[in-house]
């Protein structure tokens, strides 16, 4: 069996395309990609790619800006149009996909409005002399590389960002320049779909019912396709190279959405594993799906509380199917994204209602927001005096210390959470605290304006949602001790941590392999800020990726965390992890690990742990 491996020349591909062509049987091609939604699919494969969305550059003059800024609005229309069609067809969508479009599609409409893309496009034409195509492309690639150049550890949100600017760019291009939009309308039943690209929107017009899989050279876990697909529930793998080259259209493949991979013109061996996949994946899924109703308790009893992150309002009905016990972590930037000015308190509001109703009760911890410089937020650029990022922005003014040089944005968001407690349990979390003293003064505001709004006339609820405290940061842990006096209580981001405690960035290619959260520093730092807790009855959770990884469960949960919060996705299996243990033996395992001063011999015990058995 061939295998070909991320980043495999096209000279290969070519090879494969060649040998078709002679009407020769081709061998068996496997080509890994990125693990998008579980599921196995055997089927024919059906390219559908559109035509690009691009246009030749191309200057104006002086007597010709009037026009283009009158070919952009007829776009701008045509494009809003379209839209509202895409989100009038959700009705026949599943409904968890119709939940994850619908904020996608209106996230699209507001950018279509006085957004910056728009804006900044007209501006292009009337100063560069540019056609509307050429301003509308170069805006989009300006506000994307700015995006993405921010440093800041959620790239996954920076990609999703500057994947809607692009996916609004090439629509608007296609209406200027009267292009063609893609359709599926022909793609056989039990085909799967093959692409060099698929967008959302793309994604909205399959039918789950009749495409087996979905399999694309382009795209990533993070963005609203993988979210998409996810929601549709169809075995989908991206980012695989050289697929389209390597495929002609009716050609047998096997895709396995879990696995990553895609193999093309199958032989026997690799169609009966297929099979087999398929069974055993029914199987899992059955199994998994029965766990969603499981209480996630130890073998001896020990409760433990399972919740979500949530980046943004689409994500929500994943959290669902997850069977999440809440959301542990609702970061916010979201609201401040694609908007001409700061969102008010009414859209704080609107969007925490639409999450704390989609909960049932179960409980959401609201995280203010967390920005420094380095950040690109055009709203928080138009609304408050602009911050300098300076040399080092992740050592700047980010987080509790800008919200606090800012009070007005801190004050709008409490008075939001504080109105949409009366509909349902939520806690307020403040990012990046270092010190006992943010925490205090953050509270003197959020007492304040629980005085504001009580005479305002709102009703609050008996007891008010009580304020917590990130500890991301060397020195936050080892003043855990303090802070908890100031805290109601603590949630560990083990990502940052890592980042700051080993002085490593992740997204350098350089220094990444440096990165450990294993490493016995950060497990030290998460000890003592947990202990700190304990001591005072305080709850203490961790929602870094750490959270989410089965094989660090029972590490965690032997230093004394009762409370995760992870990607929704992980849940079933760490809830697995945690019905498979016992408390005593998570306890003796972590002090055996804490004993080490060797990452690699932690990672060693940590891989080796199995279940039932004593650690010795």
């Amino acid at each position: 069996m061939k295998t070909e491996a991320p980043g495999t020349p096209r000279a290969a591909d070519g090879k494969q395309a060649e040998t078709r062509k002679t009407g020769r049987r081709a061998r068996e091609l496997v080509i890994k990609g990125i693990p998008i939604s579980s599921g196995v699919a055997i089927g024919p494969v059906f390219d559908t790619d559109a035509a690009p969305a691009a246009a030749p550059r191309r200057n104006i003059t002086a007597g010709q800006v009037e026009a283009e800024r009158a070919r952009l609005a007829e776009a701008v229309s045509a494009s809003r149009k379209q839209v509202g069609k895409l989100k009038a067809r959700l009705a026949i969508l599943p409904e968890e996909a119709q939940e994850e479009l619908e904020p996608l599609l209106d996230a699209y409409v507001m950018m279509l409005g006085e957004s910056r893309l728009i804006r900044g496009a007209r501006k292009r034409i009337e100063a560069e002399l540019l056609s509307a195509e050429t301003a509308v492309q170069d805006e989009a690639e300006a506000i994307a590389n700015a995006i993405l150049a921010a440093k800041d550890d959620d790239k996954a949100g920076l990609r999703r960002r500057a994947g809607e600017v692009h996916e609004i760019a090439r629509r608007l291009t296609r209406n200027l320049t009267e292009s063609g939009f893609r359709s599926f309308k022909d793609v056989p039943e039990g085909s799967i779909l093959i692409a060099e690209e698929l967008t959302p929107a793309d994604a909205a017009l399959l039918d789950p019912s009749r495409i087996a899989g979905v399999a694309t050279e382009e795209g990533g876990a993070d963005g609203h396709t993988a979210i998409m697909l996810r929601a549709l529930g169809i075995p989908s793998v991206l980012g695989l190279p050289g697929l389209t080259n390597a495929t002609a259209r009716g050609d047998e493949a096997v895709l396995d959405g879990g696995a990553g991979t895609i193999v093309i013109r199958p032989g026997r061996e690799a169609l009966a594993t297929g099979r087999e996949a398929i069974a055993a994946y029914a199987k899992e899924r059955t199994r998994l799906g029965k766990l969603r109703r499981l209480p996630s308790v130890t073998t001896d009893g020990e409760e433990m509380e399972l919740q979500a992150n949530l980046e943004i309002p689409a994500e929500l009905p994943l959290i669902a199917q997850a069977g999440a016990q809440g959301i542990g972590l609702l970061r916010t930037e979201f609201l401040f994204m694609n908007r001409k000015g700061l969102p008010d308190e009414e859209a704080h509001y609107e969007a925490y209602r639409q999450i704390v109703e989609g909960t049932d009760g179960a409980g959401v911890t609201i995280r203010v927001l967390d920005w420094g410089g380095e950040k690109d937020m055009e709203a928080l650029a138009e609304g408050v005096e602009p911050f300098h990022a300076g040399p080092n922005p992740a050592l700047g003014l980010r987080g509790i210390r800008m919200l606090l040089r800012r009070p007005e944005l801190l004050e709008v968001q409490f008075a939001a959470i504080l109105r949409v407690a009366a509909l349902g349990p939520v806690r307020v979390l403040l990012p990046m605290v270092t010190i006992p003293e943010e925490v205090r003064e953050a509270r003197e505001i959020y007492e304040r304006v629980v005085k504001r709004v009580r005479r305002r006339g709102v009703t609050l609820p008996e007891k008010l949602p009580v304020l917590g405290a990130m500890i991301e940061t060397p020195g936050a842990a080892l003043a855990a001790d303090a802070i908890a006096l100031e805290a109601d209580f603590f949630a560990i981001g083990t990502n940052d941590l890592a980042m700051y405690t080993l002085a490593v960035d992740r997204a350098e290619v350089e220094v990444s392999h440096l990165y450990d959260p294993l490493h016995p520093a950060v497990l030290r730092l998460i000890q003592f800020a947990t202990e700190a807790a304990l001591r005072l009855r305080m709850p203490v959770s961790v929602c870094g990726e750490m959270a989410g990884n089965p094989r660090l469960v029972p590490l965690l949960m032997g230093l004394g965390l009762r409370s995760l919060s992870m990607n929704a996705s992980a849940i079933p299996r760490v809830k697995q992890m945690v019905r498979a243990l016992n408390i005593d033996d998570c306890a003796r395992f972590a002090r055996r690990v804490m004993e080490q001063s060797d990452p690699k011999r932690i990672q060693e015990l940590v891989m080796g742990f199995v279940p039932g058995e004593r650690s010795t």
